[in-house]
């Protein structure tokens, strides 16, 4: 199972680059206290940010599951914030990283 091991944890450049550290530590915070122990987790997970009415939304989605769920965080958004990013769990090491990175592994 993927994500039960931490060994290190990691931004992408495209990432550290495109979000404030803070949106960077809420994915973190989603996963350790939100995903990790209440859903199956691939070691692929994709999150999609959007814009809410009171600031901005991460979206988990699990296609091989049909779940979505949504958090809501009253970070100003951003149209220039990446539209969706992958965390990426490679035995320990876990890295987020943006759709174009993730294609080149």
């Amino acid at each position: 199972m993927a994500f039960e091991k931490t060994n290190a944890r990691y931004a992408s450049f495209g990432v550290a680059t495109s979000l404030p550290s803070e949106l960077i530590d809420t994915l973190w915070d989603i996963l350790d206290n939100y995903l990790k122990s209440v859903v199956p987790l691939d070691s692929v997970l994709t999150f999609k940010l959007k814009k809410s009415n009171k600031g901005m939304t991460y979206e988990y989605h699990d296609a091989k599951r049909r779940l979505m769920i949504a958090f809501d965080y009253k970070y100003l958004f951003d149209p220039f914030f990446p539209k969706k990013l992958y965390i990426v769990d490679n035995n320990g090491q876990q890295t987020i990283l943006l759709a174009h990175e993730l294609n080149q592994l």
